[in-house]
Parts: C-alpha cells; structure tokens; sequence
C-alpha cells in the first residue's frame, strides 16, 4: 500500500490507515476485495502539505473542498481549486502540494481491490483526466464523512465491509456526475436539461423534432449525440419515463388504466397496455396486481 504524506496533522485534522489484519480480512472478503480503503483522512487548511510518489500501487482520491492546490505528473501540470477532484490511479507518477498562499483543504482516500482499476475507467473514461470538477459538493463532502466514521469502530470487521461499499457508491455516483458533465460539455447540449423537458411533459407526445430543437440541432445529430450519452434513442427512453411514471401511478393510486395512460399521454388504453408490456414484460392490470400482494 502507498503510504500517506507524513504532513503534521493538526488537531482537527484525520489521518487513518487500515490496519494489516484488516486490509488481509478485506482482500479475502468476497463482499469487499473488488474495492476497499486502505487508507483515509482529511487535512483543513494544509500549509506545508505535499507528497511525490513516483510508484504507488494503489489509487488515490483528493477532494478539494478549500484553498488551492497543484499536481504534476509526467505530461502536465495542474492548478487544483475547491471543488476539484484528484483521481490518481495507480502506477502514476506524481507529485501535489498545497499552494503556500492559499493552502488547500483536502478530504483524500487511498483505495485498492480487484476491481478498482474498473471504478478509476468508470470515472475518467476515454479522457483519462485526474483532475474532475464537481457540482455537488456537499453530498461527496457528506460522502468522505461517512467514510471516515470507520476509524471509530474499534478495527471491527463488519464497520469495514461497510465502508467498502460505501466507497464503491461513492465512485459509482463521481463516475454518473462527471459522465453527465462530459456529455454536457462534448455533445453540445445539455442533457439534464433536455430530460428536464422530457418529464415536464410526461402527459404529451413530444417528436424527435421538438426534442432536437430544444438544443438548435438537428435530429439526426441530437438522436446520435443523445443515444452516445444514455444508449438509447431519444424517443426510447422517452417512453421510457413515461412508462416509469406509469408504474408509480399504478403503485400510488386507484386510478383506473384508463386514468393512468391519459396521465402519460396516451388515449387509447389498449396502445398504451401494448407499450407496457413491451417494456415491463406484464400487463398493466397484473403489474398493479402483484405489487399490491
């Protein structure tokens, strides 16, 4: 395991490193060895702060919620700000310090597991950048807070199974914000803000046209840069919501089938069943059925 910075730790500051018995328990746990910290912690306003590593055999997170930062590595240079995230896979050359001027608070997180090197692809993918912005602060801040009650549990076993997955959850969501983020940049439009318009009008029939004028492109373009950010067609995966809100409808009310494919925008009741089952692989009528045994 790449061992932390040894940077004077301040009163409110973290630092925790699982202990061997534990990363061993967590190696042969087959709820755990796909993804695991092996060390954790958080450092306010770290003056002095810095580490280079040029092999390191495990990842590493840094979250700066505070101050600036740099990282290095052999291709490029990076100033870091609050609400940047550090994604350093393993086998990386590097080397990060805090800015003397405005030394940056950082929550990090070292990880390893059989599958970590998937979640580092899953986030990064094709661009392979380290260095991510992030929108929702406060619920990865909140995220790293979690992580770090571990080191309270008296080096239990269980606490630590909990934390690995906790982790796997959290990479899992930084993988789903920063995909939304690349689309939003790369395909020209904004995705969240075109399912926004999609969900706005759940009761309607909305054409490929309207969906693509929505972004000033042309639908052939927006279905192609659409379906490259979700895998589906954008009409698919209107249908989609349509038939989700449906099942909540049928889950939540008494309405009667009818009432519920007006609802979602369909008045023929048979058309409206026939795309159901298409989708759900039951009929309206049985789907309300078996979910109110």
């Amino acid at each position: 395991m790449s061992q932390p910075s040894h940077w004077p730790l301040p009163e409110d500051g973290i630092r925790f490193v699982t202990p061997g018995f534990l990363l061993e328990a967590l190696q042969n746990s087959p709820l755990a060895r796909d993804c695991y910290p092996s060390a954790l912690g958080y450092y306010p306003a770290a003056q002095g702060h810095g580490m280079g590593r040029e092999k390191h055999d495990d990842n590493l997170l840094i979250f700066c919620v505070d101050g600036e930062g740099r990282l290095e590595t052999r291709q490029h240079s990076q100033t870091i700000t609050a609400g940047d995230l550090l994604l350093i896979p393993a086998n990386t050359p590097h080397y990060y310090e805090a800015s003397r001027e405005a030394p940056w608070t950082i929550y990090w997180c070292h990880f390893s597991g059989q599958q970590a090197g998937d979640y580092v692809r899953l986030i990064s993918g094709a661009s392979h950048k380290m260095v991510l912005p992030i929108s929702k602060r406060l619920k990865l801040i909140r995220d790293f807070q979690s992580l770090l009650s571990v080191r309270e549990t008296g080096y239990r076993e269980l606490p630590f199974i909990h934390a690995a997955n906790q982790l796997k959850q959290m990479l899992s969501y930084i993988a789903l914000q920063n995909r939304s983020a690349q689309h939003n940049t790369q395909t020209g439009f904004n995705l969240q803000a075109i399912e926004d318009v999609m969900r706005a009008n759940l009761d309607k029939s909305l054409s490929l046209e309207e969906l693509a004028a929505e972004c000033q492109l042309s639908k052939y373009h927006f279905s192609a840069k659409y379906k490259d950010a979700t895998g589906y067609s954008p009409i698919k995966h209107f249908l989609h919501m349509k038939i989700e809100a449906a099942c909540q409808l049928l889950d939540s009310t008494d309405l009667r089938i009818s009432s519920v494919s007006a609802a979602v925008g369909y008045d023929d009741p048979l058309y409206f069943s026939r795309l159901f089952r298409k989708v759900t692989g039951t009929s309206p009528k049985d789907y309300r059925a078996s979910h109110k045994k």
